[in-house]
């Protein structure tokens, strides 16, 4: 393979922007969560943004993804807009699935952003599906599908890779392994925690990756989209991760102790890809500031879009419920 990562100025900036973008939406929804703006359940991305941001460096827009019940990070960075997102994050009708889908069910046509997935594992089989179709349309297509480590104690996490193994189907599997399926440590679960070499029971290449590192994560997802796109076979990318925050809002976090957290944001990705980027002369003092303005302006207008969004009324409903009518 060939693929290589030029890592520059103007490509450091990049990356570095999308981790905020993450990280201060997510900050922003706590405060909205808080106040009761924003219902139901509450998956917080905060410490795996290099896991999205990297991945979606690799992926051109004829792509498809297919994320999970956390998958607020996937979406900023795959480019759904902040304003629908907000916006259907406080249930609005001017939200990418019209404030219908909410926290854990985003979808967005354009950019080929297939969920969102409040079950375990459930986006696998829909991510074979997407590539399925991509290959009989005869395309390049690559399908990459985002999972937690708890997904590999799933039956349809092995059918759908032994699936994609005979069939040949383009698929980057992306594990993102924070340690934790919920509050269940991963060796409290796993018989093998090295979910990588789950691969070779199917005959598919695969590999572990510093999911901290949104370099890393950039140059191993390069590395095996073009390998995919050139074979047409799957590959499993085990990102080794680590939430800072608990599971869901209501997580009292009672399986790991304060200091892990803390070891742990020693290796903040975002704090680590700044510090690099200072130490090669990359990032000023003024870039920094420049970011976070314009990152605070994005996010401070896209939470006043969505408050000032409409409601869908009561007698509308039953809309949408059945086939007999696909909104647009």
């Amino acid at each position: 393979m060939t693929a290589k990562l030029h890592l520059g100025r103007p490509e450091g900036l990049g990356l570095l922007r999308d981790m905020l973008r993450i990280r201060r939406f997510e900050a922003a929804c706590v405060a909205l969560y808080q106040e009761e703006k924003i219902r139901g359940f509450l998956h917080l991305y905060d410490g795996q943004e290099a896991v999205a941001v990297g991945v979606m460096r690799a992926l051109g827009a004829q792509d498809g993804v297919a994320a999970t019940y956390r998958e607020h990070g996937h979406a900023i960075a795959r480019g759904i807009a902040m304003r629908p997102l907000m916006a259907e994050m406080l249930g609005r009708l001017e939200g990418c699935c019209r404030g219908r889908g909410g926290s854990m069910h985003i979808f967005d046509r354009a950019t080929r952003f297939y969920g969102g997935n409040a079950i375990v594992g459930g986006g696998l089989p829909l991510a074979l599906g997407v590539a399925l179709a991509d290959r009989m349309q005869g395309g390049k297509a690559v399908t990459a599908c985002f999972f937690g480590e708890g997904a590999a104690d799933e039956g349809e996490f092995h059918e759908c890779m032994n699936l994609a193994a005979l069939w040949r189907l383009p698929v980057l599997f992306v594990c993102e392994n924070n340690r934790y399926s919920m509050g269940t440590a991963v060796a409290r679960a796993e018989a093998e925690t090295a979910i990588f070499r789950k691969a070779a029971g199917y005959r598919m290449s695969g590999e572990a990756v510093d999911g901290m590192d949104v370099v890393a994560v950039a140059v191993a997802a390069a590395r095996a989209v073009e390998r995919i796109r050139e074979t047409g076979a799957p590959h499993l990318m085990e990102c080794e991760t680590y939430r800072f925050r608990a599971h869901s809002m209501f997580d009292a976090q009672l399986y790991r102790s304060k200091d892990e957290v803390a070891a742990w944001r020693e290796r903040d990705p975002i704090t680590r890809l700044q510090s690099w980027m200072e130490q090669a002369g990359h990032l000023h003092p003024e870039d920094l500031a420049r970011i976070e303005a314009e990152v605070e302006a994005e996010v401070t207008d896209a939470v006043a879009f969505a408050e000032a969004g409409t409601l869908e009324p009561v007698e509308a409903l039953e809309r949408f419920v059945t086939m007999d009518e696909v909104p647009s």
